[in-house]
């Protein structure tokens, strides 16, 4: 099993997911849910975290998580080695409860965690649990402890209650749980949202945060993690060397435009396919971002400049 990317730092943002052993139930049973749901609010005490979203599926769950502090490892693995302890205990089985680590996507700032909170809290509507009229009577999600003001210590509305122009109150949540109605029969702005990119990749947020902290990671070893995270992380990494040495050029970005059949080919383009290939960035990635018409005519063209 891969290991997952982790980013830890002082008030970062991050949406948290794991699934069953071989992808089964865990939460299938009240006594689960609750279970998880008392390890949940424990484990925000004691390591002072603040959680802005949270739903258990049949399967799996999804968290909103901040921590002021850079312990997420710390915390994620009290949580879940002490739910599949007490798990196991009540069972009377051994065994891994969860399939090997989670999976920890940094999240840019509150505008993406509000998406982020959406997409949690619309889970039990998307997988077809329950219909979008008893989206907020789902038991095992945050949104239900929200509207009814039954929220615990940790358990936190504040950051991302005014991205909506709300506040964080029962009345502020339930004009919220009518907006997220309207937006559960709105296809096109949950894709608008990035709803499809909620779980894949490596972070949530704009192209140029990602490259940012993309480059914070160059000296990071991006070994033993997933080939889709490595591969996300470091196409971010060639973006932003990319912006850096067109800066460096005294160009922008809209001088990359798609080179014509036959055109003849500026040095400066040359120079800046060479600095990519350098860090390592594919012909392939190079070819579409640069304009080159295809990777095998570029192969050819720096092929030809080193002679």
């Amino acid at each position: 099993m891969p290991r997952k990317l982790r980013v830890e730092e002082e008030g970062g943002l991050y949406h948290v997911i794991n699934r069953g052993n071989y992808r089964q139930p865990v939460f299938s049973s009240v006594g689960a849910a609750q279970a998880f749901e008392t390890a949940l609010q424990q484990v925000v005490a004691k390591f002072g975290w603040r959680l802005h979203a949270y739903v258990l599926m049949t399967n799996h769950y999804h968290l909103a998580l901040e921590t002021p502090k850079p312990n997420l490892v710390d915390g994620m693995h009290w949580l879940q080695s002490t739910f599949a302890t007490r798990f196991n205990r009540f069972r009377s089985e051994r065994g891994h409860l969860f399939q090997g680590r989670y999976q920890a996507l940094p999240i840019e700032n509150a505008a993406a965690l509000a998406r982020v909170v959406d997409y949690i809290h619309l889970n039990p509507v998307r997988a077809g649990i329950v219909p979008v009229e008893q989206l907020g009577g789902f038991r095992w999600s945050s949104l239900r402890r929200f509207l009814k003001g039954d929220r615990w210590s940790g358990l936190v509305g504040d950051l991302v209650m005014p991205v909506w122009s709300l506040k964080d109150d029962v009345k502020g949540w339930t004009t919220y749980e009518s907006r997220l109605r309207e937006l559960a029969a709105d296809a096109e702005e949950q894709q608008r949202q990035g709803f499809d990119q909620m779980c894949s990749g490596w972070a949530i947020g704009t192209a140029g945060w990602r490259a940012a902290l993309a480059k914070q990671l160059s000296h990071k070893e991006l070994v033993g993690i997933s080939r889709q995270e490595a591969r996300g992380v470091r196409e971010d990494q060639w973006q932003a060397a990319l912006v850096t040495r067109l800066a460096g050029l005294g160009r922008k970005p809209a001088d990359l435009a798609t080179l014509k059949p036959r055109e003849a080919v500026a040095e400066w383009r040359l120079d800046l396919a060479v600095e990519l290939r350098h860090i390592g960035a594919p012909y392939a990635w190079i070819a579409a971002q640069a304009g080159f018409p295809n990777p095998l005519s570029l192969k050819v063209l720096l092929h030809r400049r080193r002679r």
